[in-house]
């Protein structure tokens, strides 16, 4: 089946091996810090959906760097994407956030920005910040979408309409920025035909997109229904049987960004096949054959 992947996207389009660089910006969401709730998604854990990202007590420069001797034998003579990935990386002053962007994409060694943030934190000012970056080089924007239902949102916690979505999306293709939106795969609340709608939704409007299976994350409000017996997950054959029908019906010109995910394995509570990624995705490239 063919798909057009994020490896070979960034390869053609910027002639090299391109390995994304996850950093901490220090940045905290408006689901968090009490101006919209105090509690964040159910689904989000204690470092905010960035355990692989740096340590934020650290420079910008500094997380960069280390990141760098991480993936330095996986990479040769090759680019990066300083990814900003934990919390909201547009939930700042603007003046904090071009500071902040401007340390990573100012670096040779970098060739594009990730930013991902949520569709309710893009004002004016952020707006005018990225439009700003993405004429140095690209920006990607990462928008944490889920789910196009509103029963989903309610249920996750997510704090804003599908229509504050909608709206980022338009406002970020006016200044030229490529968009990538988050689906999560399993949501307890969702059947098949609920995901094939999101996905197919989703299509008419982004660039890119990231299929994220469920993880159940130690220290969550999920991981409390998922104790009570609330919240059941998939097995890895369910799993790879939807990421398939997302696949069939995703058109070659979207990016596929992400076919699954993995959380930290230290607090990993379900589903425990998903900590095992190289078989995962070795079992969804079997049904994509």
């Amino acid at each position: 089946m063919r798909y057009t992947s994020l490896n070979s996207y960034l390869k053609e389009r910027f002639g090299c091996k391109v390995y994304k660089l996850a950093v901490d910006g220090g940045f905290t969401c408006p689901n968090r810090d009490g101006t919209l709730g105090t509690g964040g998604c159910i689904f989000c854990s204690n470092g905010g959906s960035g355990e692989f990202a740096g340590d934020r007590r650290l420079s910008i420069t500094r997380q960069l760097d280390e990141g760098k001797k991480l993936v330095s034998s996986k990479i040769k003579n090759g680019k990066y994407i300083a990814y900003f990935q934990a919390f909201t990386n547009t939930y700042a002053p603007a003046g904090v956030l071009r500071e902040k962007y401007l340390e990573a994409i100012e670096r040779p060694d970098i060739v594009a920005l990730s930013i991902a943030t949520r569709p309710d934190c893009l004002g004016d000012g952020v707006l005018e910040v990225i439009d700003e970056m993405n004429k140095i080089k690209p920006v990607f924007v990462e928008l944490g979408l889920q789910s196009i239902h509103e029963k989903t949102a309610q249920y996750i916690n997510r704090g804003y309409t599908l229509e504050v979505y909608d709206s980022a999306v338009e406002k970020l293709h006016k200044i030229g920025v490529n968009v990538v939106t988050h689906l999560i795969i399993g949501l307890p609340c969702e059947t098949r035909d609920d995901i094939l709608e999101s996905v197919r939704y989703v299509c008419r409007v982004t660039d890119g997109i990231k299929l994220q299976l469920l993880h159940v994350i130690e220290g969550t409000r999920l991981a409390e229904e998922y104790r009570a017996g609330r919240v059941k997950t998939l097995s890895l054959d369910e799993y790879a049987d939807i990421i398939k029908d997302c696949v069939e019906i995703i058109p070659e010109h979207i990016v596929i960004h992400r076919l699954t995910g993995d959380g930290a394995k230290k607090d990993l509570i379900a589903p425990l096949w998903s900590a095992d990624k190289k078989h995962v995705l070795n079992t969804i490239n079997k049904k994509l054959l």
